[in-house]
């Protein structure tokens, strides 16, 4: 931030001073090179005016006459001496020119303008050149006299010499104060840079030292000005997220053990249900059809509420950080045919076939018990919600990552209820009957099994249309998973909907 700072300090002045400086020079140079113009101008109507004087005393027919080669000589020495101006004189076609002078600088048009019509005074800026090697900007100023049968044409060369030597001291001048001018914005705009994201800067990391969890790290306070009250409201932050963070840890380890004290003092109770009704249940045949009946509803329930006890046991377990992987090499594709074995029955019940896509052998360092369960879970929800069509299962593997998706037909649901499938206890429609009877934990308990692996686990689905649920894992534990060999969306649904 402080290089942005400095930097656009740096251009926006370089701009100003560019367009000031330009500005500046272009005035000075119109300036001095007018007034350099006025004053030839008014040096050779000058010498103008007296060489006609001192040519009009001799009368006409003066062309041969020493005494007007005295007058031409001496204005030519005159503005030689002054060093102003260079001339040369036309007289009666006889030309007379300063020894210094390159005559080839005056152009031609100027010496026909003359020419044709003398009485004018012509100036036109030129390159002039002299003989002793100087080379550069001049004036040329040009008029003439004498009689019709008798004249004289005269031929004033300014050089602009000094001219553009003050022009170029003042272009240096300008370009020193430019240097001067940038390096002390420079300077200032770095100092009131740093002086300004330096406190900034220390707000930074005692915000990254926050949202890393250390909060005991405080921002020093100087000052009553804005940036102490930046800080001072920094560490009334940290304190109060110290408070609040006390208050949630306290909350969640009271609710942490409530649920594993609670679920662990219902065990006995249940121990001694599940003794009384299995005794029970063997004997229902010999009972009235209306207890017969209802043995059989406590026990399906019983069954359900141990199968609960022991998912709220399971998820105390990941809220208190305590579950721990069982890692060795598994073949995913035995596994789910496993699981799909013991499901068999109840997708027959259901009139649902399942059937599996996959690799002859996918093997992976897995938890064999959590990704079994992971397996029963989401073929139990397809069989739940597939409403007897078909269901899928798709294991993909590559070098780095084995891939399970679950796909059904059934009634599938909206993105809105796919961002809350793994919540726990959510039901997409808590009206629709449940024919398996489940604790509405499985999801949620399969997400956390993923975690532990570093894996993902994620869900696609469409009303009317189905869902797929997608399981990713490494293969090994040191691997990062970046992509998966199986698309969340279902083959069908993209050829679908290119088709249309």
């Amino acid at each position: 931030m402080a290089l942005r700072v400095v930097t656009s300090a740096l251009l926006g002045s370089f701009l100003v001073l560019l367009v000031a400086g330009f500005f500046l020079l272009y005035r000075v140079n119109q300036g001095i090179v007018t007034n350099a113009r006025e004053s030839a101008i008014l040096d050779a109507n000058d010498a103008l005016a007296e060489i006609d004087v001192q040519m009009s005393s001799f009368g006409s027919d003066y062309a041969n006459s020493d005494a007007i080669n005295a007058v031409v000589t001496s204005a030519i020495q005159r503005g030689n001496s002054s060093g102003r101006y260079q001339a040369m004189f036309v007289i009666a076609g006889s030309a007379f020119w300063t020894t210094n002078l390159d005559t080839g600088c005056i152009p031609k048009e100027i010496l026909d303008a003359v020419e044709a019509n003398p009485v004018m005074i012509y100036s036109v800026p030129v390159e002039v050149r002299f003989k002793n090697g100087y080379q550069g900007p001049g004036l040329v100023v040009a008029s003439g006299g004498g009689t019709d049968r008798d004249r004289y044409q005269v031929y004033f060369v300014f050089s602009f010499e000094r001219e553009a030597e003050t022009l170029s001291l003042v272009a240096t001048a300008v370009g020193l104060s430019w240097a001067v001018v940038l390096a002390g914005i420079t300077l200032v705009a770095y100092i009131v840079a740093r002086q300004t994201l330096t406190p900034l800067r220390v707000a930074r990391r005692a915000a990254e030292k926050l949202a890393s969890g250390e909060l005991t790290q405080l921002m020093p306070v100087r000052g009553t000005d804005d940036l102490a009250q930046l800080a001072v409201a920094m560490n009334h932050m940290a304190h109060q997220l110290q408070l609040r963070i006390r208050e949630w840890e306290e909350l969640s380890r009271l609710q942490q053990r409530f649920v594993a004290d609670v679920s662990h003092e219902l065990r006995t109770p249940l121990t001694t249900m599940r003794m009384a009704v299995d005794v029970l249940y063997e004997k229902r045949e010999s009972l009235p059809e209306v207890q017969r009946k209802s043995m059989g509803l406590l026990d399906k329930e019983l069954t359900r509420f141990e199968a609960l006890l022991g998912d709220l046991l399971e998820i105390s377990r990941f809220d208190a950080g305590a579950a721990v992987l069982v890692m060795e090499e598994v073949d995913l594709v035995q596994l789910v045919q496993t699981e799909m074995d013991a499901l068999a029955e109840l997708a027959l019940s259901t009139g649902a076939t399942i059937e599996l896509h996959g690799d002859s052998e996918c093997k992976a360092q897995i938890d064999r018990r959590r990704i079994s369960r992971l397996i029963t879970n989401l073929l139990s929800n397809a069989i739940e919600h597939g409403e007897g069509h078909p269901i899928d299962i798709f294991v993909r593997h590559d070098e780095e990552v084995v891939a399970l998706a679950v796909r059904d037909h059934g009634v599938g649901f909206t993105p809105d209820q796919g961002r809350q499938v793994f919540n726990r206890f959510w039901r997409g429609d808590p009206a629709r009957a449940r024919h398996i009877g489940g604790t509405g934990l499985g999801l949620s308990i399969s997400q956390e099994d993923v975690r532990l692996h570093q894996g993902w686990i994620d869900a696609w689905g469409s009303p009317g249309r189905g869902a797929q649920f997608r399981v990713v894992l490494p293969r090994r534990g040191d691997v990062h998973i970046t992509d998966s060999p199986i698309p969340l969306v279902p083959a069908d649904v993209e050829e679908q909907e290119e088709q249309s």
